[in-house]
């Protein structure tokens, strides 16, 4: 009975060894499924994401999207660029899918791009240095220009009149409706009391390709603000740090953009608008008191300084009210890093070339030198 009872012990170890096995085996088996299938949701997910960052973010976008490419920008450098543009939906999928393609060789320089450019597209931009999609027409809108002289470059190129144009872009409620659509970039500053055109100086001047016939005019005048916002976000950060808006920003960039001709006349003008700031001095600007007049003159006359208007810096100290016309790049650039220097004055000769000054006296001398 002892030798039964050992027998019956050992064979149901073995018996219940066997369950073990079986349990565990349908564990692993188990646990090998889960494995399976949650890698395969994980890599079928993955899969689709990296498939939608490789597509267009919005096929049906036609905002253009201005972006600065600087010189010497390495490739992580140009994928940060466009994804923080929304040009890209992803930075780190570009950098490896360029890599994989052994594209290389991208062009520093200013694009105008889209969301619903292909990163094909995008790339043979970056490499060729302009933009790879046919557009059905092109505008361009030149520096210094004000929103009247605007409205005329969008009636030579579309077939909206300048009129149309400008009843819009001054409309209250279209303002207002655009105050929503870009807080960052237009604040109440804009309504201010003095201000002539709200939109005056918001409307960045660049080459802008159009991809349908005809846009219609808040496409357009949104196709503009926006690409003014992706230029001048790059300059909030100093702002902030400055306690300055990006109203004062344009403003001074306008007078600059009125005043220069090259980018290092630009820097010494607002070294010197500058100087004049810190002293209590009054800017004496005169595209101010054209801008005051609402007319163009070839020269300035000594009664027209004395013009009664909140954009005339000869009777009022400070900038004025807002922007006197659009700014470039080279304008912004020069408000943010001006130079430093002594000069107080300065005047342009009949040939355009500016001449700088200490003092009134030397400003005086050259006034005799140069324009009589």
């Amino acid at each position: 009975m002892g030798n039964e009872s050992k027998k019956e012990i050992m064979f149901n170890r073995m018996k219940n060894k066997k369950k073990e096995v079986k349990i565990v085996r349908r564990i692993v088996l188990a646990i090998f499924l889960i494995i399976l299938i949650v890698g395969g949701i994980a890599g079928y997910t993955g899969y689709k994401y990296v498939k939608s960052a490789l597509e267009p973010l919005d096929v049906a976008s036609e905002d253009i999207i201005v972006v600065e490419i600087p010189i010497g920008s390495g490739l992580d450098t140009i994928s940060s660029t466009l994804e923080k543009n929304g040009v890209i939906k992803n930075a780190k999928i570009f950098k490896y899918y360029a890599k994989f393609n052994n594209e290389s060789n991208f062009q520093a320089g200013e694009y105008s791009l889209t969301k619903a450019m292909t990163i094909d597209e995008v790339i043979e931009s970056l490499k060729t240095g302009k933009v790879y999609r046919d557009p059905v027409f092109s505008m361009t809108v030149p520096e210094g220009l004000t929103l009247e002289q605007i409205g005329a470059v969008v009636e030579k190129k579309t077939n909206h009149s300048a009129d149309d144009f400008f009843k819009l872009v001054t409309d209250e409620t279209f303002v207002d409706k655009m105050i929503v659509k870009y807080p960052n970039l237009l604040t109440e500053e804009i309504k201010g009391e003095n201000v002539r055109y709200a939109l005056e100086g918001y409307l960045y001047p660049a080459t802008y390709p159009f991809f349908t016939e005809n846009p219609s005019l808040e496409e357009i005048v949104t196709t503009m603000l926006t690409a003014t916002e992706n230029i001048v976000s790059n300059y909030y950060e100093i702002l902030q740090s400055e306690e300055k808006s990006v109203h004062w920003l344009l403003t001074y960039a306008s007078l600059l953009e009125e005043e220069a001709t090259a980018q290092t006349d630009r820097s010494i003008i607002a070294s010197i608008f500058n100087n004049r700031l810190n002293a209590d001095m009054m800017l004496q600007t005169d595209p101010t008191v054209l801008y005051a007049l609402g007319s163009h003159k070839d020269r300035v006359l000594f009664e027209d300084l004395e013009v009664d208007n909140p954009y005339n810096t000869y009777q009022n100290k400070g900038l004025p009210p807002g922007p006197i016309a659009n700014a470039g790049k080279s304008s912004l650039d020069a408000v943010v890093d001006p130079s430093q220097t002594d000069y107080f004055y300065f005047l342009a000769d009949k040939t355009g070339q500016n001449h700088f000054s200490k003092t009134y006296e030397e400003h005086l001398q050259k006034i005799d030198q140069y324009l009589k």
